[in-house]
């Protein structure tokens, strides 16, 4: 299901609905909700932007690129998701969105990203 990104205040402090102003616009419409989930590999679809352009967008991911203590970069393998800020069913489902702290190989991440715009996981490694 599409999101709809318009003003959220619906009604005003007395109760009362707003009047709606307009008709909703295709351009205030978002995207469908990649929701990528923790697998064995990497798998990405090509999706189409507004305008007829493309973008990666990570449906599986089995990989992050980790950012260690040092500062260098490491291709880790994902185990799971541990700790979701955005919404506890997403530690349940294993879907990683950013802000998500990910177990690793080497350790726990929290992810910087968003793995479903960017079609990869970027992540920090986290003490």
């Amino acid at each position: 299901m599409q999101q709809y990104h318009e003003s959220k205040q619906t009604k005003k402090k007395t109760g009362a609905k707003f009047a709606r102003g307009r008709d909703k616009k295709l351009a205030h419409y978002g995207g469908h909700f990649a929701a990528t989930k923790v697998s064995d590999k990497n798998i990405q679809v090509k999706a189409r932007k507004r305008g007829g352009s493309k973008k990666i967008v990570s449906i599986y991911a089995g990989y992050a690129n980790v950012v260690m203590a040092d500062g260098k970069m490491r291709k880790a393998k994902i185990k799971t998701v541990l700790d979701s800020p955005n919404n506890p069913n997403f530690k349940r489902m294993n879907i990683i969105t950013k802000g998500v702290v990910i177990e690793t190989e080497v350790g726990k991440a929290r992810v910087t990203n968003r793995p479903g715009q960017d079609g990869v996981v970027n992540a920090k490694i986290v003490s």
